[in-house]
């Protein structure tokens, strides 16, 4: 039977690649982003090459009432998820003091607020059904000091990963897995929405990976029951050396390469 996979930021990148591998898999798709053209246009071409059916709701998880009225729109189709990947997000250049209050807070709305209320709205159904995967698109971000700039990404990250880590403990045994996908830097818009593109270019290209590659380790993942992920040898490494490393040693690293890869003006 043919499961039913919501992805969230679904028009690019990392999400994209979430919808095409899932369509390879056979499996139904709801897909949402604010570029309704996009979507739909991704829908057509998944359907006609893999023959699954692909519902579009297009929604700005910026506005609180977005998840729920995503979840009201499945369940008017006679839809139920069974597999919810929490992609959806984006990066705020700048500082704290340079930013204003109410960009921050959409950041956090589509970043953590979103992602936190569709786990717990569609938990009850996947523990009553005994089946359900949860990916919450995360990132190294999230396993290493802060940084100048793009203030409250690493921590969003970080709490994401709080999250999934506590989720896969409480659903053990239940049919449920739950896991975090920490990627470093991977080829998609993400940078170009954000303007980071020439900051980034810049970068040695062992860092990057591509969003099919990260994509398919966390298939395997989820379905193995792996609280986190992080993806690539290099991040792999970077992970570890901040979670051994003396915090204030880390800190002052990530203090002098900031500039590298965060606008912190």
């Amino acid at each position: 039977m043919r499961k039913n996979v919501v992805i969230t930021g679904a028009s690019a990148g990392i999400g994209a690649a979430f919808a095409r591998l899932y369509a390879e898999k056979g499996h139904d798709l709801v897909l949402t982003a604010r570029r309704e053209d996009r979507l739909r246009e991704q829908a057509d071409r998944l359907s006609q090459e893999y023959g699954v059916e692909v519902m579009v709701v297009p929604l700005d998880l910026a506005l609180p009432t977005a998840s729920t009225r995503l979840l009201s729109r499945i369940e008017e189709a006679g839809k139920h998820v069974d597999v919810l990947i929490n992609n959806a997000g984006y990066g705020l250049p700048g500082t704290f003091l340079n930013t204003s209050w109410d960009d921050q807070k959409d950041f956090l709305q589509v970043m953590l607020h979103a992602p936190t209320e569709l786990c717990h709205r569609v938990l009850p159904g996947m523990a009553e059904r005994k089946y359900g995967r949860m990916i919450n698109v995360a990132s190294l971000a999230g396993l290493t000091p802060g940084s100048k700039g793009h203030t409250l990404y690493g921590a969003v990250k970080s709490a994401l990963i709080k999250l999934s880590e506590s989720l896969n403990a409480e659903t053990e045994g239940t049919g449920i897995h739950v896991t975090a996908l920490c990627p470093g830097l991977t080829y998609s818009e993400f940078h170009d929405v954000n303007g980071q593109r020439d900051r980034l270019s810049n970068l040695p290209q062992y860092m990057w990976q591509q969003a099919d590659e990260v994509v398919e380790a966390a298939y395997y993942a989820v379905e193995v029951n792996r609280a986190v992920l992080v993806t690539g040898s290099v991040n792999k490494m970077l992970a570890a050396t901040a979670q051994v490393m003396p915090g204030p040693i880390a800190r002052q690293i990530m203090k002098a390469q900031s500039k590298r890869f965060r606008q912190a003006d």
